[in-house]
């Protein structure tokens, strides 16, 4: 299918153009003859998601979950209401901050009015509706309940957010921490310590071990603070460009789960994820395979999303969804208990929603335990700092007090 862009007048000689997709421009004619409208002007054109968008505001601003949040939500409240999808999106884009946003929404508009469903043309910008939120949008457009989709949707960002909210707020301490200590490292080599090297100098006398170490590595900063900078920026290029690769990201998602101190938070954020995204999959009337897929690229893990996978695949062979949770090694026996009575009872989404819950107290109350966990280590690195400059440059003033009163 390719698209057109089209100039028309329609019923009443209005003006009209737009883009349709048709196999051929003639196919494209026979639909806007099809809509009373009479074309005067059809051209092949590149496809909609491209089309009025500012590619400078696409490199500038993202659409984030506060995004999100407020289009599920006020879509789930206009639709409520009555108003229709095209009017509804058409106020949204008018209202919202995030120009690249609007635009989005501006070219969904688009679409609507030339036939096509909600699902459709949200799914022409991947970039900002991920497969996941089009296949709840597609169930409720064909159970004819698009409004609790959206109601969905905004619940499970709304809870998304709130965890990455805890997540950076808990880290906040321990980050700056490190800044501060990696600037101090800089500050005291660059200026602080080669002016007691010069004043030790002067007296010319043997220096310890420690104080040696100190100023060797002081002169080293000074004379290559710009070769320690490079290194750092084409470590932190070359190690983004790996987590970045297929097998990069797929080791470090793995290794993140078993860090020590994280790494039990990190998984357990990860189950709560995967049971709240499965669980609304599966109210919303998605099959179990093809709901396996989509809750595999929500949680954003790729260890796990390849294990999820083989799950589905598992399921596709005719079997249980326990058994291959079980099989995947994934799941804490929580989970796993609570697979099991939802397949007994048929309420696996409702249970699993349950598990979800628990597991979002359980990363609640360890994020906020966090910082008293990472403190006794940053006291330790900071103290180890102290020491080093007290016996590097104490020790030798020291030596010299007591050499200078006993002559």
């Amino acid at each position: 299918m390719a698209y057109y862009r089209f100039e028309a007048k329609d019923s009443k000689g209005k003006a009209i153009n737009g883009v349709v997709e048709a196999p051929s421009p003639q196919a494209a004619a026979d639909q806007l003859l099809a809509k009373r409208a009479i074309p005067l002007n059809i051209h092949l054109t590149a496809a909609p998601s491209q089309q009025g968008v500012d590619l400078s505001g696409l490199l500038r601003k993202r659409v984030g979950l506060d995004e999100m949040i407020i289009f599920s939500r006020q879509m789930y409240s206009l639709l409520k209401a009555g108003i229709p999808i095209i009017r509804a999106i058409n106020g949204l884009a008018e209202t919202t901050t995030n120009d690249r946003f609007r635009n989005v929404l501006k070219d969904v508009t688009e679409q609507l009015e030339q036939g096509r469903n909600l699902s459709n043309a949200m799914s022409q910008h991947k970039a900002i509706f991920n497969r996941l939120m089009v296949s709840i949008v597609v169930v409720g457009e064909n159970t004819g309940k698009l409004e609790e989709a959206f109601l969905q949707l905004a619940e499970y960002f709304e809870r998304e957010q709130e965890t990455r909210k805890r997540i950076k707020a808990a880290l906040r301490y321990p980050t700056f921490v490190i800044i501060a200590l990696v600037a101090a490292m800089f500050i005291l080599n660059l200026y602080v310590i080669p002016v007691f090297a010069q004043m030790f100098s002067k007296f010319n006398a043997e220096l310890p071990v420690m104080t040696r170490v100190l100023i060797t590595t002081s002169n080293f900063f000074v004379s290559f603070w710009w070769l320690i900078l490079a290194v750092m920026f084409a470590a932190l290029i070359s190690v983004r460009a790996y987590l970045n690769s297929a097998e990069g990201r797929y080791k470090w998602d793995r290794l993140k789960l078993r860090l020590p101190i994280v790494g039990s938070i990190i998984e357990r954020s990860l189950l709560s994820r995967y049971s709240r995204s499965f669980a609304m999959v599966l109210r919303s009337g998605v099959p179990m395979t093809a709901g396996l897929s989509l809750t595999a690229e929500a949680v954003d893990n790729a260890y796990m999303h390849d294990s999820i996978i083989e799950m589905r695949r598992g399921i596709e062979k005719g079997e249980s969804l326990l058994r291959v949770s079980r099989s995947s090694q994934l799941f804490s026996q929580l989970v796993l208990q609570m697979v099991a009575v939802g397949e007994e009872t048929g309420r696996v989404d409702e249970l699993l929603q349950e598990s979800a819950d628990y597991y979002e107290r359980e990363v609640d109350f360890d994020l906020k335990s966090l910082t008293a966990k990472i403190e006794p280590i940053l006291i330790a690195i900071v103290a180890s700092m102290v020491l080093v400059l007290a016996l590097g440059i104490f020790t030798p003033m020291w030596n010299m007090m007591s050499a200078i009163k006993g002559g």
